[in-house]
């Protein structure tokens, strides 16, 4: 008999325990990867994040000398194990909505087939649903949880067991090849020399660069986490003591812990409301609107150039996400889940619970105490966080000829729209106060 290896999304070889309860269990294994999942079709994500998985899965093939199946959808794992006297299938545990119920409906599948599902443990330093208060009820507030995350036992890293068992690959229904002619630079082997940089050149600066847009100054490690190229407690393993940088770092693993947790014990909250009364405000939706704001051309430079840096490259700046967030829910008055849908299409490190969880913080309706009356205020931040205009200027060709912080503000400029760059959409001041007035207007209901 022969057993499975079922690569979910957990792209990697090194400290990856559930990849080790298959490699250790006697049998001969074959090791498969699906395309699709539960909740979002690999064709329906953009071009740059079907390269970014493309990229991952060919790294992870070559690190394993072709013996790698890719398959396109879960359900084809039912045939292949019919066709090769499969007894069991390994897999790491899902904590997401769309994961737990494809995990689920697999499980089924394969057990009326007499073939066993064993999952191991995770992507998660801690896993979700284990960080409780004393009463046993999971947090909501993120400080107390880090605290009591970070009370947790550190298990160190483990190496891969054994490949010696691991068989050929079978001919694979789904085309791995990039399709793209840009380079992405994924894998596992990538992962690990980008955590290497961060340590080594940008970790002692990170508390105070990690929000700067035109620096440079974050790990570079979400994509590798989204996609289970580096096992989150290897990172914490290197983190240097002592270092505030450091320090601010493990707080930032620990907010990706913390949205994992929530989500897990509200999974209707991928696509709902955690504080369920925000559905009944007043929202608006301006399909044209709607499209500026995808489009980057809402005529606020900083907005404008977080969205086609999104285009341009599958990523963007985490304080910019913010900001593009709230002017999205706060300015527009669209619902967070038009912006969510909007990133799970398109960013290359998406992940289902900090993309809920973010958007919802940032549009008042989540984990935060009382976050709402919180609105950026996109020249501001623009000006804060991207002082010289580097980054505006990066993205914006249109903005190029205004030195220095000017690029944040065209309007004040005489030649300031004179290539093109499209004129505000919205008056930020106004819209503050009308997001403010439906916020009355959801309490006196």
């Amino acid at each position: 008999m022969s057993v499975v290896f079922w690569f979910r999304k957990d792209l990697r070889l090194h400290d990856h325990p559930a990849l080790n309860l298959a490699l250790d269990s006697g049998e001969d294994v074959f090791l498969v990867a699906t395309a699709d999942q539960i909740g979002s079709t690999f064709e329906s994500l953009s071009p740059l994040r079907q390269n970014s998985l493309r990229a991952s899965w060919s790294s992870l093939k070559e690190s394993l000398s072709g013996k790698l199946t890719i398959l396109q959808k879960p359900t084809d794992l039912i045939g292949f194990v019919k066709d090769h006297g499969v007894s069991k299938v390994f897999a790491s545990t899902a904590y997401d909505t769309n994961g737990r119920k494809e995990i689920s409906a697999i499980s089924k599948d394969l057990s009326s087939n007499n073939v066993e599902l064993v999952l191991g443990p995770g992507n998660y330093a801690v896993e979700p649903g284990l960080v409780r208060k004393s009463d046993g009820t999971p947090y909501r507030v993120y400080t107390p949880y880090f605290n009591e995350w970070n009370r947790q036992p550190q298990v160190s890293p483990i190496s891969c067991s054994e490949l010696s068992g691991v068989q050929e690959a079978i001919s694979s229904s789904f085309d791995a090849k990039l399709h793209l002619s840009s380079a992405v630079k994924a894998g596992e082997d990538f992962a690990v020399r980008t955590m290497e940089r961060f340590l080594e050149q940008r970790v002692v600066d990170y508390s105070n660069n990690r929000n700067r847009a035109d620096l440079g100054g974050t790990s570079h490690l979400s994509h590798a986490l989204s996609h289970g190229e580096i096992h989150p407690r290897t990172i914490l393993d290197r983190l240097p003591a002592g270092s505030s940088g450091a320090e601010v770092f493990r707080k930032e693993i620990a907010w990706r812990e913390f949205y994992a947790d929530v989500l897990w014990h509200n999974p209707e909250t991928l696509n709902d409301y955690l504080e369920k009364r925000f559905s009944g405000m007043r929202y608006d939706h301006d399909e044209g609107r709607l499209q500026a704001w995808r489009d980057g051309k809402t005529g606020y430079p900083m907005i404008d150039a977080g969205m086609r840096q999104l285009a341009e490259t599958g990523w963007m700046h985490n304080r910019v996400r913010m900001i593009v967030a709230s002017f999205l829910v706060k300015d527009l008055h669209f619902e967070w889940q038009h912006g969510a849908s909007w990133f799970e299409e398109n960013l290359t490190d998406f992940d289902p619970a900090s993309n809920s969880h973010g958007w919802q913080w940032t549009a008042g309706c989540g984990t935060d105490a009382s976050p709402y009356y919180r609105v950026f205020n996109p020249v501001l931040q623009g000006l804060k966080f991207d002082p010289n205009g580097h980054y505006v200027r990066k993205y914006i060709p249109e903005l190029r000829h205004l030195e220095g912080s000017k690029a944040h503000e065209p309007w004040n400029e005489e030649f300031g729209y004179q290539h093109g760059y499209p004129e505000r959409l919205v008056d930020h001041a106004t819209e503050r106060l009308e997001s403010l007035a439906r916020l009355e207007e959801l309490k006196a209901l």
